[in-house]
C-alpha cells in the first residue's frame, strides 16, 4: 500500500508538472501571438495613416477666402483728463468750442472770431486724436473690437486720457462703430526744467475692445455655388497642388483660375451648409512651392535666404582697407638773438592696412547652409551681405529674387 501510494503520489506529482509545463507553453505563446498581432496592427496602422511632410501647411493658413475682408475706419475724437500734456493749437481750442456746442454750450461770435488767437483759453488738458479701427468680415451689432488713438494735435502724451465717445466711419461715409474708453500707452514722458525722459511713442495707445460695432457688413460667400480661395503668395505651382488635393474629396470640383486664385464647387452635399465645406477644405494640408528669394533689409541689416537659392560656380572675396593718418605737428623754434620766426612745421603719418580675408569658392548649386558657411568663413557682416548679392545678381551668379527692402 505505502509503495503503491507513493507510485501513485509520483505519478500524480509527474502529471501535475506536465500540467503546469503545459499551461506555461500555453501562455508563452499566446503572449507571443498577442504581441505578434500587436505589432502586425501598428504596421498597418502606420501604413494607413496618410503620409505628413514637415513642410505641409494647412490651406486656410495661406489663403482666404475671397468676400472674407475687413474693412478700416476712421475718426476724429477728443480725448480728456490730460494732466498737463494737452495740446494747445488753434484746432484743439477749435475742436472743444465745436464738442461744447454740441453739448449745448454756446459762444458768442466774437469768442470764435478770436479763436485762433486766444491764448487765454487753456486746453493742456485735452488732445484731439484720430482713432482708427479694424472691423472684421463677420462682426455683428453688438460685438467689441480693438481702437487705436494717437494724437492729431501737438499734445505730448495722452497718459490717463479718457476718449470721448466717438463715431467711427467707413469708406462710403456711414457710421459702423462707436468708440470710447481709457486710452492705454505702452510708453511714458516725464520732463522738467533741466531734462526730460521718454519711453516709446506716449501720443500713441490703444483701446481693447473700446469700439462697439452699430452696423454689419455684407459678406457674401457662396453664394453662386462656389468657392474662391485667394493665395496669400500667388504661385502658379502652389495653387495646382491645392487644386489636386480638392478634387481628391470632390472629384472635378476645383480648377486653377489665375496664379493668386483657386475656385471649388460646392458639392451637393454640402449644399445650405457652405461653413462646413469651407472648414473642411481650410483643414486640408499641402506642401506650397516657394520662390528662390533673397530679402535684404539695408536699413536693419536683415537678410533672409529662401531655401531654394542657388548659385552658379563662383569664387568670392571679402577684404577691408582701413587708411589711418594722424597729424602730428612740430614746433621750430629759431635760435636766440636770430632774425628767424617761430614756425609749425606739419607732420602726417599716413598706414595703410589692408585686412586680408581668405578667397572662398562656391560650388554651383549649393545649399542655404553650404552658402552660410562660406560667406561665414569670409567673415562677412550681415550689412556686408547686402553688397555681395548685389554684385552676384549683377554678375548672373545668383539664380533667385533679390527683393530690397
Amino acid at each position: 500500500m505505502v509503495d503503491m501510494l507513493f507510485v501513485s503520489d509520483g505519478s500524480l506529482s509527474l502529471r501535475r508538472r506536465c500540467q503546469v509545463w503545459s499551461s506555461a507553453v500555453l501562455k508563452s505563446l499566446i503572449m507571443l501571438n498577442l504581441r505578434f498581432n500587436l505589432i502586425i496592427a501598428c504596421c498597418i496602422g502606420a501604413w494607413a495613416l496618410p503620409p505628413t511632410s514637415a513642410g505641409e501647411v494647412r490651406i486656410k493658413d495661406i489663403t482666404q477666402v475671397h468676400g472674407e475682408r475687413i474693412n478700416q475706419l476712421i475718426g476724429l475724437g477728443l480725448v480728456t483728463g490730460l494732466a498737463g500734456t494737452g495740446g494747445k493749437s488753434p484746432i484743439t481750442r477749435q475742436f472743444a468750442l465745436n464738442f461744447e456746442q454740441r453739448m449745448g454750450i454756446r459762444s458768442d461770435p466774437a469768442s470764435r472770431t478770436r479763436l485762433d488767437n486766444n491764448q487765454a483759453r487753456k486746453t493742456d488738458n485735452l488732445s484731439v486724436v484720430m482713432i482708427t479701427a479694424e472691423l472684421p468680415a463677420f462682426a455683428k451689432n453688438g460685438s467689441e473690437i480693438d481702437v487705436i488713438v494717437s494724437a492729431y494735435d501737438d499734445a505730448k502724451s495722452l497718459q490717463g486720457g479718457v476718449l470721448i465717445r466717438t463715431p467711427l466711419y467707413g469708406v462710403d461715409g456711414e457710421v459702423y462703430a462707436v468708440a470710447a474708453g481709457p486710452v492705454s500707452i505702452g510708453g511714458f514722458s516725464f520732463s522738467g526744467q533741466g531734462g526730460s525722459v521718454k519711453q516709446n511713442h506716449p501720443t500713441t495707445g490703444r483701446i481693447a475692445l473700446g469700439a462697439t460695432v452699430e452696423q454689419e457688413t455684407c459678406t457674401p460667400i457662396g453664394n453662386d455655388g462656389y468657392i474662391r480661395l485667394l493665395l496669400r503668395n500667388p504661385d502658379f505651382e502652389t495653387a495646382r497642388r491645392i487644386t489636386e488635393t480638392l478634387n481628391l474629396i470632390a472629384p472635378s470640383s476645383s480648377r486653377v483660375l489665375d496664379p493668386g486664385t483657386v475656385e471649388c464647387m460646392i458639392p451637393s452635399d454640402y449644399l445650405g451648409r457652405t461653413s462646413d465645406w469651407v472648414a473642411r477644405i481650410g483643414n486640408l494640408t499641402i506642401e506650397p512651392d516657394l520662390k528662390a528669394r533673397v530679402v535684404i533689409n539695408e536699413r536693419t541689416g536683415t537678410v533672409i535666404i529662401g531655401e531654394g537659392v542657388r548659385l552658379s560656380r563662383v569664387l568670392i572675396t571679402h577684404a577691408n582697407l582701413t587708411v589711418t593718418t594722424v597729424e602730428s605737428p612740430q614746433v621750430s623754434q629759431p635760435a636766440p638773438f636770430s632774425n628767424g620766426e617761430t614756425t609749425v612745421v606739419p607732420r602726417t603719418d599716413i598706414t595703410v592696412s589692408e585686412d586680408g580675408f581668405p578667397v572662398s569658392e562656391i560650388h554651383p548649386n549649393v545649399t542655404v547652409g553650404d552658402l552660410a558657411s562660406a560667406l561665414n568663413a569670409l567673415g562677412v557682416s550681415p550689412r556686408d551681405l547686402s553688397s555681395i548679392f548685389q554684385q552676384l545678381k549683377e554678375s548672373g551668379a545668383l539664380h533667385a529674387e533679390l527683393e530690397m527692402k
